[in-house]
């Protein structure tokens, strides 16, 4: 089983404003599932590097802010999921076990605990509060639509919707929703907003947005977690703990009937140009 409830044409997504670094045995994340699910959620999105504290606020880099593939993190991540019985999307910095390299991973998981999607944040920032090039490497890989729920998902990671290219493959791919945990400043809110109302109406597909909710060491965090239809309406704008949002296939299929959603897509075109944007240099 991959999500728990769904007539096959409607997803119930809880958003989690919360992060659990110091939820020791998983108890407080287990919590907020069980609310979630019994606001009629089958998949809960948690903010970006949810068990993790945020440690890009300095340039240190620590070995205990890694762990290999399916380490205690992610083992916390998959047995609430499967405890109580809904969907998941988390993230770790995940080592990989050939390169040793270390990537901001989301980790989508299956209402049974199976990891279902991994992906890596491409897309790094280097700043105050925001020191990440200094924590992991970009991902060496692009977004692939998930299956197997009610609608059909995508990866995105915070920064990483500060470019189009995600977005326009996963549009390519028919997703129907995008899910992009993040971290942001309440200083610079309105231009992700903006920037990912952009994006749902670019793609055709809801997009879900979860915030940290609050400033960790030194590093300015916070600001509302969003849900975005694909005509671009705001579904929901909370920095409550807990909110539950209903997405709805026809209103995806109704925005590829629309402008912009009936224009072609010529990725031929775009591959060529950006083939000889290399070349040139």
């Amino acid at each position: 089983m991959i999500y728990s409830r769904g007539d096959g044409g409607t997803l119930g997504v809880g958003l989690i404003t919360e992060v659990f670094h110091d939820d020791a045995d998983g108890a407080s994340l287990r919590e907020h599932l069980r609310e979630a699910r019994d606001r009629g959620a089958d998949l809960a999105v948690l903010p970006e590097l949810p068990l993790n504290g945020w440690a890009p606020a300095t340039r240190t880099a620590r070995d205990e802010d890694a762990e290999p593939v399916d380490g205690p993190r992610q083992r916390t991540m998959a047995s609430a999921a499967a405890e109580v019985g809904i969907a998941l999307l988390g993230g770790a910095i995940v080592v990989d076990p050939k390169t040793g390299e270390r990537h901001n991973t989301a980790l989508l998981y299956g209402a049974t605990g199976t990891c279902l999607a991994r992906y890596r944040k491409v897309h790094l920032p280097e700043e105050e509060g925001y020191w990440e090039t200094s924590h992991y490497v970009p991902g060496d890989a692009g977004p692939k639509v998930v299956a197997g729920f009610p609608l059909r998902l995508g990866l995105q990671i915070c920064s990483d919707v500060n470019r189009p290219q995600g977005f326009q493959l996963l549009a390519a791919q028919r997703c129907e929703v995008v899910l992009a945990p993040r971290a942001t400043p309440p200083g610079t809110y309105e231009r992700w907003r903006m920037v990912l109302r952009a994006n749902a109406v670019m793609s055709g597909a809801y997009l879900i947005s979860v915030n940290r909710p609050r400033p960790e060491g030194g590093a300015s965090i916070g600001g509302p977690s969003l849900a975005i239809s694909p005509t671009g309406d705001v579904l929901a704008e909370v920095t409550d703990p807990i909110e539950v949002v209903t997405l709805d296939r026809r209103v995806v299929a109704a925005a590829a009937t629309e402008y912009p959603g009936y224009l072609p897509r010529f990725p031929e075109i775009y591959a060529r140009a950006w083939a000889e944007t290399e070349e040139n240099g």
